[in-house]
């Protein structure tokens, strides 16, 4: 295993805590602005219906995957700046 493969394990471990986090973070404040409800609803919300959950779990995904890619990308940037390889 190269060195820039070390490196990269636990630094894209914890980026992933930290995108994850921040991907949780703005997904509520984007809710909150969009909806008029303060919580965003669960798939099992009895009283809330078929088009907000899946309109939320459809905002909910794109910006966990969007945010979890450019940690990963930045993340994988870092390393070769610190190694001189990229870690794939």
């Amino acid at each position: 295993m190269n060195t820039s493969k070390l490196v990269y394990k636990p630094v894209g471990m914890l980026g992933g805590v930290v995108a994850g986090a921040a991907a949780a973070y703005a997904f509520s404040h984007l809710w909150r602005l969009w909806s008029d409800k303060e919580e965003p609803p669960r798939a099992t919300d009895e009283d809330r219906n078929w088009a907000e959950i899946l309109t939320a779990a459809m905002l909910q995904g794109a910006i966990f995957g969007v945010v979890k890619a450019a940690v990963d990308r930045a993340t994988a940037t870092g390393v070769r700046g610190v190694t001189g390889r990229w870690p794939g």
